[in-house]
């Protein structure tokens, strides 16, 4: 039987926090410590290990911990997986409603924004190149626009890859709250 570390990634404030609240509605065990207590900008928590990455670059091993379950790990720490037997949801937003619901999040405009967007474009495009070249890890990749408005479809393809026939897809589905997607941007009069 493989044992199989189940991880939900992307960069900051692109659906992590989504896709772990779709996994844990449909039955499977998440990885939070819930330190981090829902707030206005995930209303329904954040499901996460507090300083998971700084542990990970310390002990590397601890991910073997939480095999078996799903851990959110953002894009930056996965640099720091040991060589395993992974499975990676990892999920793509517009870099514009990333940076909108980090300003939005910590109160303030970002005044190196252009900076802070080729930063974020330059380490997702890194690490997704990183990931896919491993041969202990499988990949999955959604985007959050596509997840919010076809959350069935993206409920079975995730339900697909995780391999677990116990998950509840129909839960899953209606844990995905379109309400909560409040960073749209409008292009050309539509909404993307």
């Amino acid at each position: 039987m493989r044992m199989i570390n189940y991880i939900v990634s992307g960069l900051p404030r692109s659906g992590t926090s989504m896709l772990m609240q779709m996994l844990k509605a449909g039955g499977m065990p998440v990885a939070t410590e819930e330190k981090r207590e829902a707030d206005e900008n995930n209303p329904k928590g954040y499901l996460e290990i507090e300083g998971i990455i700084d542990r990970l670059r310390e002990n590397p091993d601890l991910i073997f911990r939480y095999t078996g379950q799903a851990i959110k790990i953002i894009a930056y720490g996965l640099q720091y997986l040991p060589p395993g037997d992974y499975k990676i949801i990892y999920i793509e937003r517009d870099i514009e409603e990333v940076l909108d619901s980090i300003e939005k999040m910590i109160g303030k405009k970002d005044t190196e924004r252009d900076k802070t967007r080729k930063s974020f474009t330059r380490l997702n495009e890194k690490i997704k190149k990183e990931i896919n070249s491993r041969g202990d890890i499988e990949v999955l990749m959604v985007n959050y626009n596509d997840v919010i408005q076809h959350p069935e479809e993206n409920a079975k393809k995730i339900y697909e890859f995780i391999g677990i026939q116990s998950l509840d897809v129909d839960k899953m589905i209606y844990s995905v709250d379109k309400n909560l997607y409040r960073q749209r941007r409008v292009v050309q009069g539509k909404n993307e």
